[in-house]
């Protein structure tokens, strides 16, 4: 009996390695096979195609405009016009004033080619208060020592505006150009007869003795009328206008 219970007992410790073997194989198995499994490959970065860089895009602010100019709602816009152009101002002038207002700046004159004879006709060569001269002619201007008043492209003597200012070198009209005032004209006509020696006075702007004279030898020596005044054939003739 002893030797009986010897003989399992040696057989259970000779089977104890192979037992303890197959219980192994599975986990070394599940090892191997976690082992053995195949990586998996690497992602491959596959070449992304060349994008050229977008340029930046400035917003134009200012279409139509050259590059580097700022917005400027008057860019390129002409000049506003000066409101107190191609206006007629008031006529009544102040007393006392050097020159008078030329209440027809930046207006065109209407000069209808009247002829110093025609201009002679149309003076209305009758003393009136200045409310009648305001009510009959828009344009009426204190020049030295007179008030004129303006018609069809001629300066007359305004006799009765003002009886303090009746002061008139020539009693008679002046011929005007670019709306200029009668002594702007004179002073004109005074410089071109000097540069031609006909005139050796001074240039004041005064229709006097010594300017009607060297008119009057001037106009005799270009076949004009000899008037000795400022008529439109003169200041065309002196090249003036």
């Amino acid at each position: 009996m002893r030797k009986f219970i010897l003989s399992l007992i040696w057989m259970v410790v000779a089977a104890m390695p192979t037992l303890n073997a197959q219980q192994a194989s599975p986990s070394q198995n599940t090892a191997t096979q976690q082992t053995s499994k195949p990586k998996a490959a690497p992602n491959r970065a596959f070449p992304q195609p060349k994008v050229q860089p977008t340029q930046p895009t400035t917003a134009n602010n200012n279409p139509g405009q050259k590059k580097g100019v700022a917005n400027n709602p008057g860019y390129g816009k002409p000049a506003g016009n000066n409101p107190g152009n191609a206006k007629t101002t008031d006529n009544n002038v102040r007393p006392g004033k050097t020159t008078g207002n030329n209440t027809g700046h930046g207006k065109t004159t209407n000069n209808n080619g009247d002829s110093y004879a025609d201009a002679m006709r149309r003076y209305r060569h009758e003393r009136h208060d200045h409310d009648w001269w305001k009510q009959h002619y828009i344009i009426i201007v204190l020049v030295g020592g007179g008030y004129y008043y303006h018609d069809s492209g001629y300066w007359y003597p305004a006799w009765g505006y003002d009886p303090n200012y009746e002061r008139y070198d020539y009693d008679g009209p002046i011929y005007t150009y670019g709306n200029l005032l009668p002594d702007q004209v004179i002073l004109n006509v005074q410089r071109a007869l000097k540069e031609l020696g006909y005139y050796a006075g001074d240039l004041n702007g005064s229709l006097g003795v010594n300017t009607r004279n060297a008119l009057t030898t001037y106009q005799q020596d270009y076949g004009l009328d000899a008037t000795g005044v400022v008529d439109e054939a003169t200041v065309r003739a002196l090249g003036l206008i």
